[in-house]
Order: C-alpha cells, then structure tokens, then sequence
C-alpha cells in the first residue's frame, strides 16, 4: 500500500491555529476516525481525526507547531 497524506481540514475563519496535542506517534497503527492532533483556536479546540486506516510512517507536526488548512499532518 502506498503511503498517504492526512491533511489539516477547514478550520473556519482561522489562517492559522496552534498544535496542542499530538496523539500519535510514527509506528503506530490507527483507525479511520481517529484522532491524530488537538487543535486550539481562540474560539474552540478541535481533535483532527484520521480520514483512513493504517501506520503512521511519518508526522510532520509537533506540539506549538500552528497549522493551516491542508497542511499535511
């Protein structure tokens, strides 16, 4: 199978919001619909979950990082 991204979905109104969690690891085996990351805007925090199933090989987020829509997690 071949390695898939995971995006950051519509955030609303925000360019940008902080990581305040990361609940995943590289090698970890997830489900679709898991949560991956919490969000935190001035308004609301936001779990980020998995749009498939399968190993993390890679995260490209960090607690404190801030993302944007489509920034690939």
């Amino acid at each position: 199978m071949a390695a898939q991204e995971i995006k950051v979905p519509d955030i609303g109104d925000f360019d940008s919001v902080e990581v305040i969690e990361v609940l995943v690891s590289k090698g970890d085996t997830i489900e679709q619909e898991q949560p991956l990351i919490t969000l935190e805007s001035d308004k609301a925090t936001l779990e980020v979950p998995s749009t498939i199933a399968g190993k993390i090989t890679e995260m490209k987020v960090s607690e404190g990082d801030n993302v944007s829509e489509g920034d690939v997690i």
